[in-house]
């Protein structure tokens, strides 16, 4: 018998992979020591607050499109704002995370919880598979811990 509120090992897999971007990112902004020594081999924009917010743009664009496949699952009315939704934190991101600042940051973040409240409603309408919001918890989770993380004075 298939346990359908576990999550499935793929996803959980790639999830957490998806992850290590957000992990780097908090990592080089709070070691100078680990910044320095990768600086010797890799370019600037993969290290501290700017591979986060590069990382966490593409990705909200990216679960932008997983909800719009779950989108498919639905009819009438329902299917209209299923596919309408999901553009919002594409659009999002592409509009107000414009540059390595503080208030990209933010908005970043903020757009990342949008994600996660759409994640909610797909899956109270029965439009997501029912692991997926204690995956996406999980993971929005994490990904707010790591962009917070340069916002600290």
């Amino acid at each position: 018998m298939i346990d359908d509120h576990r999550i499935p090992r793929p996803a959980l897999t790639l999830g957490l992979a998806g992850l290590i971007p957000f992990l780097w990112s908090a990592a080089t902004h709070l070691s100078p020591a680990l910044s320095a020594w990768a600086g010797q081999f890799l370019s600037p924009m993969f290290l501290g607050a700017y591979v986060g917010l590069t990382w966490g743009t593409l990705i909200l664009g990216f679960m932008s499109g997983t909800l719009w496949a779950f989108a498919t699952r639905a009819e009438g009315t329902l299917a209209a704002v299923a596919y309408s939704l999901p553009v919002i934190p594409a659009l999002w991101a592409f509009v107000m995370v414009s540059d390595a600042s503080q208030t990209s940051t933010v908005f970043l973040a903020a757009g990342f919880v949008g994600l996660l409240l759409l994640d909610a409603m797909f899956t109270a309408w029965g439009l997501a598979p029912r692991w997926w919001l204690r995956l996406r918890v999980m993971l929005t989770v994490v990904v707010l811990a790591c962009l917070a993380i340069p916002l600290q004075a």
